[in-house]
């Protein structure tokens, strides 16, 4: 599984920390930016770049998180390309039933809530990244319709 990493400003120190955590558990990952912490950069853009990369990936099974102050920004602009599902994702619950039900390829994570505790985005991040789409006939129907929107 290839994972895309991008973050604005606000999410920026606690993507560096993501990053880490997943390169020490052996999951191949690419920042795709903001790669210094600029105070004026805006979300779209980092969440544009890792929509692309998801989307042109030769991966069987290509992944992005995104990170900002609350990540709704980062869903926003991520989700307005067809075929990604973009979710944020708060706790370990949401990771599973968003990766099970909706087979979610973005994890938007909200720096503002998770950055002071650790134990909480590793949980998300685990969750996310080991739970199976589960392919019932209406989770697949439900994300083909969203693709027809």
């Amino acid at each position: 599984m290839k994972i895309y990493l991008g973050s604005d400003h606000r999410g920026f120190h606690l993507k560096q920390q993501v990053f880490a955590y997943l390169a020490k558990h052996g999951y191949e990952v690419e920042d795709v930016g903001d790669n210094v912490l600029d105070p004026n950069d805006d979300f779209p853009e980092f969440a544009q770049a890792a929509a692309l990369k998801v989307l042109g990936s030769d991966d069987k099974d290509p992944r992005a998180i995104l990170l900002c102050g609350g990540g709704q920004g980062m869903a926003m602009a991520a989700n307005r390309f067809h075929g990604i599902r973009a979710s944020v994702i708060w706790d370990a619950y949401e990771a599973k039933m968003t990766r099970n039900d909706n087979d979610s390829n973005v994890l938007c994570l909200p720096a503002r809530v998770l950055e002071e505790d650790d134990k909480a985005w590793q949980g998300i991040l685990e969750t996310w990244l080991s739970t199976p789409f589960a392919t019932a006939a209406r989770f697949k129907r439900r994300n083909a319709q969203i693709d027809e929107l």
